[in-house]
């Protein structure tokens, strides 16, 4: 099992957890993870890049089910798919791994943040760090950029992928029989699969 790198946290503060996640099979193992080192996360569901909205019902309806068998704790944030299009203005013919994507995690990182210091989390992490087809220093740039308006949160840049995680994810996603999406959610990388 993966060793877990906490980041310095002040004094006399346990570290309380919220993990930003994609899906269900992104997040079962960090979160199986997380609690065989005793932390026991909340997981915040901030999705609006996914399309359509019957995707996205289906990729919450799956994290919802695995969570439940593991007593973790689930938010989720509203939908405003308009919201971020909007946002995403003028970045529509961006690669996979481009300005676009760089965006969209700080989007989603800033919503988390936000409700991490408003509900007293201390560490905020991300399944996006599990994905091999994501830029790891992309999403750890926007997790950074996330907090830094939230002195009380502090960016957990974990790698998600080592320690047997992504081995576990797969043997979890088999064994749970998870929904397994083939494109990272906007209508953009739908295009480009």
């Amino acid at each position: 099992m993966l060793k877990l790198m906490l980041p310095s946290l002040p004094e006399g503060r346990p570290p309380k957890v919220l993990l930003h996640a994609c899906c269900a099979p992104c997040s079962s193992a960090i979160v199986e993870c997380l609690l065989a080192h005793e932390l026991h996360p909340t997981v915040y569901f901030c999705n609006p890049n996914i399309f359509p909205l019957s995707e996205y019902e289906l990729r919450k309806q799956e994290l919802i089910r695995f969570l439940e068998m593991q007593s973790v704790p689930f938010v989720e944030d509203d939908y405003d798919h308009e919201r971020w299009s909007h946002c995403m203005f003028g970045l529509e013919e961006e690669p996979e791994r481009g300005r676009r994507c760089s965006l969209c995690f700080e989007y989603r990182l800033r919503q988390a943040a936000a409700y991490a210091a408003e509900h007293g989390f201390t560490l905020l992490t991300t399944t996006l760090a599990s994905s091999r087809w994501k830029n790891l220093e992309q999403i750890n740039q926007a997790g950074l950029k996330a907090v830094s308006s939230y002195p009380s949160v502090t960016f957990w840049p974990q790698n998600w992928r080592k320690g047997g995680l992504q081995e576990r994810r797969n043997e979890l996603l088999k064994l749970n029989a998870f929904y397994n999406q083939q494109y990272c959610g906007c209508e953009y990388s739908m295009r480009s699969r």
